[in-house]
């Protein structure tokens, strides 16, 4: 297998067979639109959902976004405000950023983002467990929020930032697979570093094995930092490179950013766009 730094190396020669404006357009409908601040209030958050609901007649040559992500205590507005079926509902749960609490709670806090019209669940690995060696009961973790919103889509986060080797990451890829993710995510954005294609390599690389071995086909998510197009372009690259053209929609593919929509619009109708 060829080494990590040798396979970006690869993607980046080859970078423009990917930046198009087709695949630029095709992100935004890869993108979980998120809005994860302390200051966010109901009507921060209805202002969003408007804006998506209209973007389809403002922009129809483009995509809509894959979902809204929102803190937990906002699923309901999400949910009664989207006038379209077809973008998910996602929330921030088990004691988003920190992970540090009670496993009941991070798993009634999950079920009640469910029960309140969440789609989809982001959760963080357990890194008070993962980082002391305790792997089996960051994987319980797990298993107990997964139980408890029942068909709702689990992604995790493994906080690649605080994982400081390719085989830390590789070690958290797997045990939040086995242990019910449907998506694995680096990073909450909340700590830095925050997403970085080495550890998408990483990542790709164990959702390609777990594929091989289980016949299952885990989902990829990189969150934070994610602002330019040519970010999006980049981590675009990786999915196709690595897992290749099946991963390539929102059902196993998602771009977790607040600012990457505008800079995208902004490069694909050639003037400044501030629309989200």
């Amino acid at each position: 297998m060829q080494t990590i730094e040798k396979e970006l190396q690869q993607i980046r020669e080859n970078i423009n067979k990917w930046n198009t404006p087709e695949i630029l357009s095709a992100c935004i409908g890869l993108m979980d639109l998120t809005s994860l601040n302390s200051t966010d209030t109901k009507a921060k958050i209805d202002a969003m959902v408007d804006k998506v609901n209209r973007f389809p007649a403002q922009y129809p040559k483009h995509p809509s976004v894959a979902a809204i992500c929102v803190y937990p205590n906002f699923a309901s507005a999400v949910k009664n405000g989207l006038e379209s079926q077809d973008i998910k509902v996602a929330v921030v749960g088990g004691v988003f950023p920190s992970s540090q609490s009670f496993p009941e709670i991070k798993a009634a806090e999950c079920k009640m983002a469910v029960e309140q019209g969440a789609d989809e669940v982001d959760i963080v690995l357990a890194l008070s467990h993962f980082l002391a060696g305790e792997f089996e009961e960051a994987a319980a973790e797990i298993r107990l929020i997964k139980k408890a919103i029942g068909k709702a889509h689990l992604k995790v986060i493994l906080e690649t930032g605080a994982l400081t080797t390719p085989e830390a990451i590789e070690k958290a890829s797997w045990i939040a697979m086995e242990a019910g993710a449907d998506f694995i995510k680096t990073s909450t954005g909340k700590m830095e570093p925050a997403a970085t294609p080495e550890a998408a390599v990483v990542m790709c690389r164990a959702i390609k094995e777990f594929y091989a071995k289980t016949g299952k086909r885990i989902g990829f998510k990189p969150a934070g930092g994610i602002v330019t197009p040519a970010d999006a372009i980049l981590y675009y690259a990786i999915v196709d490179t690595i897992l290749g053209e099946e991963w390539l929609n929102p059902e196993l593919f998602r771009l977790g950013a607040s600012r990457l929509a505008n800079n995208l619009l902004t490069q694909l109708e050639n003037k400044t766009v501030n629309y989200f």
